[in-house]
């Protein structure tokens, strides 16, 4: 092993520079050095290229063109974005037509495939699910396909520490970094008995479930909002051809003519016709608009949320940045607290809407979002499934304008109209969002546990390895 002689510093003989394959310092750097050495203490480890199974990259990038894609599923595209951490995100599906499928079909997903980002935002690992087929894949990821080991094992071993770690030093270049297929079948993966691989294993299928059972309890409570008012389906289909009266455009002082789809004067009349009847936004929900300066304290660390935080599937904040105040981009201006919802004003992303928990308290939000407070006689979780439904999507959706950066001006949020329902109506509703958002947080711990399980046996591996030694 290399000589590690500070906590930033390691001497590395020739005879170890991996062949000659990697010169770069950054590769030896000790911290990698050292979580490497923890795995081959373990003796319980291979190479990925030694585990029978098939790498596959992806297609060209020039193999299929996106302005191609398609609207409607099943054939989904999986781009590089769409690949994070243990599974695929499903908020922003792409589909491409079925004779592009047919002609990609060798790069087909199956259940269980393990999907690496190789450009990009480098070492993300998920598992394709049953929901995720038919599918292929981009150039911007490798997929690994085996039936001798458990994937849910793999994938939690990808995601822990040491999986990590290990796919970051395998990073290569400088300006575009990438990670290439005889890197990733280089990497030593840590095997422990089939036994313990299961009990992991058993612990992502049960996150998977929770995560899956989150999202059904949020489409119920959905569902069960158009249904408490008496709402049955409404036409939103596009109009080619309509006819307004001047008299509405010099009203409204819009004469653009997407303003006057009538699919928006449906919602409208849908809202207005609905079981308890309607009132104005302000009426039950503020419009916070008071902004806080964070540069006022410019050695202060701040958790900071833009639109890529937000996980709309079923409404809540998956993640945040923290950066000291002098650091913030100018648009971190909104202080946000449990029970705001948080709503984009960006069309194009104004379905990026979530409910603030207690552990986003307090942070920081872009002033790309609307950040609405309910009052007394509104439940928050109602809120955000009333923000999310297209009763609100779509009266946004209507008065965002603009040309380069098209959004929904401030002052006019005031003008939105909402269903009056009482707040004992909005109970159900409420309940199960908070259902939802537990199954969730449920599954995140179950995936904790996963990882911290894998990291404390190679812990204990690389102990009982350094005994035999001695």
């Amino acid at each position: 092993m290399p000589e590690i002689i500070a906590d930033n510093i390691s001497i590395v003989e020739t005879k170890e520079l991996e062949g000659a394959a990697r010169l770069d310092a950054e590769y030896y750097q000790p911290e990698y050095l050292n979580i490497e050495g923890h795995l081959l203490n373990t003796a319980n480890y291979k190479l990925w290229k030694d585990i029978n199974g098939r790498f596959i990259t992806g297609p060209f990038g020039s193999s299929f063109n996106v302005e191609n894609y398609v609207s409607y599923p099943p054939y989904r595209y999986i781009r590089g974005k769409d690949v994070k951490d243990f599974f695929l995100l499903d908020d922003d599906n792409v589909y491409i037509p079925e004779k592009d499928y047919e002609r990609l079909k060798k790069y087909a997903l199956y259940e269980g495939d393990i999907l690496i980002s190789v450009v990009g935002t480098l070492g993300n690992a998920v598992i394709v699910d049953k929901n995720n087929i038919p599918s292929v894949f981009s150039c911007k990821s490798t997929a690994f396909r085996t039936n001798t080991l458990n994937p849910f094992f793999l994938i939690a071993y990808l995601n822990c520490l040491f999986g990590k770690k290990l796919l970051q030093r395998k990073v290569r270049g400088a300006v575009q970094t990438g990670l290439n297929i005889d890197d990733l079948k280089l990497l030593p993966i840590y095997l422990p008995n089939t036994e313990s691989q299961n009990k992991i294993a058993k612990l992502v299928i049960d996150a998977k479930n929770n995560l899956e059972q989150s999202k059904v309890l949020y489409s119920q409570a959905e569902s069960l909002l158009l249904e408490e008012l008496g709402i049955k389906d409404i036409d939103l289909s596009h109009e080619p051809c309509y006819e307004v009266n001047s008299a509405n455009a010099i009203s409204a002082n819009r004469i653009d003519a997407e303003y006057y789809q009538p699919k928006y004067e449906r919602v409208i009349e849908a809202i207005e016709n609905s079981k308890y009847g309607w009132c104005k936004l302000p009426d039950r929900i503020t419009n916070i608009i008071d902004k806080y300066d964070p540069y006022k304290e410019q050695e202060r660390n701040f958790r900071y949320i833009e639109l890529s935080n937000i996980n709309p599937s079923i409404g809540v904040i998956d993640d945040y940045l923290e950066l000291k105040g002098k650091d913030l981009p100018s648009r971190a201006r909104m202080l946000i607290r449990e029970g705001d919802v948080i709503i984009s004003s960006v069309e194009g992303s104004i379905d990026k809407v979530a409910l603030v928990d207690n552990i986003h308290d307090g942070c920081i939000a872009s002033t790309g979002f609307f950040v609405f407070r309910a009052n007394e006689n509104t439940l928050p979780e109602y809120a955000l499934v009333l923000c999310k439904s297209i009763l609100i999507q779509k009266q946004l959706e209507k008065l965002s304008s603009g040309t380069i950066l098209a959004a929904v001006p401030k002052n006019l949020v005031e003008t939105l109209i909402i269903p009056d329902v009482p707040i004992e109506a909005q109970k159900e509703i409420a309940n199960l969002i908070r259902q939802s958002h537990s199954a969730r947080r449920q599954a995140k711990e179950l995936l904790e546990q996963a990882k911290q399980k894998v990291e404390e046996m190679i812990e204990k591996g690389t102990l009982n390895g350094m005994k035999k030694m001695f």
